[in-house]
């Protein structure tokens, strides 16, 4: 998986209440975890989404994929890596669990977001300016 512009890593310890009666985890479970570490993304540039709110752009995830290799089990220790990838006419973030211990791939996806203006609810066909200067980089 290929570094992004951006890019973050959360460690977490699956808890009881995100696993079945076989100890695994559920499935939409997955989904949360790319969350935590998208977050912790956008807080790496100061764009998180009361960042995002208050420039007036809403951000809604308009596409999200994962794969599951391998199952991630009660108490096991992950690490959720997100990267940026995109970021010119929309955000595309790549994450990867991997297990903390053995560094062996888990699930991989990607989330797709595009900036809809809060004021026209009218989606933007390209990044709002703030979010180069937060990315340190000069709008073309």
């Amino acid at each position: 998986m290929s570094k992004g512009i951006v890019s973050c890593e959360i460690d977490v310890n699956v808890p009881f209440f995100d696993v079945d009666l076989m100890e695994i985890v559920w499935h939409g479970h997955y989904v949360k975890y790319f969350e935590m570490a998208r977050c912790a993304l956008l807080d790496k540039i100061e764009y998180g989404y009361m960042n995002m709110r208050a420039s007036g752009y809403a951000w809604p995830v308009i596409d999200l994929r994962i794969r599951y290799a391998r199952p991630v089990k009660f108490s096991q220790q992950i690490k959720v890596q997100a990267h940026l990838v995109e970021w010119q006419h929309r955000l595309k973030i790549t994450y990867q669990i991997i297990d903390k211990e053995s560094g062996i791939r888990l699930t991989r996806g990607y989330t797709t977001q595009v900036a809809v203006d809060m004021a026209t609810h009218e989606m933007c066909y390209e990044s709002p300016a703030l979010l180069w200067q937060k990315l340190g980089l000069q709008k073309p």
